[in-house]
């Protein structure tokens, strides 16, 4: 008897390994993808302009890493005690323009030095409702709690998010042959658009990465519909009612690693996890000779483990 409609997913979708750079853009579920590639000590930036919603504001930003120029002081604005970036998240804004630059191009130094030689980028797209400045046509990737009145609020259409990404995907390509594109759809619905936009929103992002995964030569890995029917429950929400729960997000972050990571992967993956869970591990008496026989088998095991695979990060453990 099955009780859920399952999603089908191609397999393998992509074949990622540990000799692999990636890059993970977009929304809050880039951000929480990114963070599990990262746990199991694959090589992974996330974000580097912080998370970004929609199409038009990821794409800025690649085209931006692509140019490889970093931002100045007459590109920020102070407001509520802070100075900004129309371009990034407000996790880089501070106190000073100089700590608020220093914050956004030491990520974007690194970011744009990777994007040149990353063999995988994952972007998210989560809304395809953006923000103008009054009188501006640039989209700003995040309002940064400056009042509504200030911005123009509209739905890019598929044609609007087609015809920038098409050619920026083209670039990308020229500039790095060997990198491939995963698209998603988050599955965070923006509740503030309203049920109806929401489900507007959405659809038109479905369209257009549609016709970028046909014209691109990119591919879909569908985290939208995984959430949207075989988790088509309420307890897989966060008490917001809009956000997956972990469990939901461990879910589909199996489903991910079954289509994209081969058995070899999975299994160093299985080591990883257990060598880190051993590192973090609090004894009652660190001071025992149990312990300390304990903490030097798992450095002999990450040690090994390195040897092995020289491109894992276990440098956080």
């Amino acid at each position: 008897m099955k009780l859920t409609t399952e999603i089908s997913i191609p397999s393998p979708l992509l074949s990622i390994t540990y000799d692999d750079c990636l890059l993970t853009m977009g929304s809050c579920f880039a951000a929480n993808m990114g963070q599990r590639l990262q746990r199991y000590g694959f090589d992974s930036d996330i974000n580097p302009f912080g998370i970004l919603y929609n199409p038009l504001s990821i794409a800025s930003s690649l085209e931006r890493l692509l140019a490889g120029n970093p931002y100045v002081e007459s590109e920020l604005f102070y407001c509520n005690g802070l100075w900004h970036s129309d371009a990034h998240h407000g996790c880089f804004s501070a106190v000073t323009a100089a700590k608020t630059l220093d914050n956004i191009n030491g990520r974007f130094t690194s970011a744009a030095g990777r994007l040149h030689h990353a063999d995988f980028l994952l972007i998210t797209f989560g809304t395809s409702w953006v923000y103008r400045r009054q009188g501006a046509a640039a989209v700003v990737a995040n309002c940064h709690k400056v009042p509504e009145k200030q911005f123009v609020r509209s739905r890019s259409s598929v044609d609007d998010i087609v015809s920038r990404w098409a050619p920026l995907v083209t670039k990308l390509k020229e500039v790095n042959p060997k990198l491939q594109l995963l698209f998603t759809v988050s599955p965070i619905r923006h509740w503030k658009d309203g049920a109806h936009e929401n489900q507007l929103s959405k659809a038109t992002l479905l369209l257009a990465i549609e016709q970028l995964v046909q014209a691109c030569d990119a591919v879909y890995f569908p985290a939208y519909e995984l959430m949207m029917d075989e988790l088509r429950d309420y307890r897989f929400y966060a008490a917001d009612m809009l956000h997956p729960t972990d469990v939901a997000v461990d879910y589909i972050w199996e489903r991910f690693a079954d289509c994209c990571f081969d058995q070899s992967t999975r299994d160093t993956m299985h080591e990883v996890e257990q060598i880190t869970r051993a590192l973090a591990h609090r004894p009652l008496n660190p001071d025992s000779e149990e312990y300390a026989r304990f903490r030097q088998q798992t450095l002999l095991r990450k040690e090994r483990l390195l040897q092995r695979y020289p491109t894992i990060c276990l440098d956080r453990f």
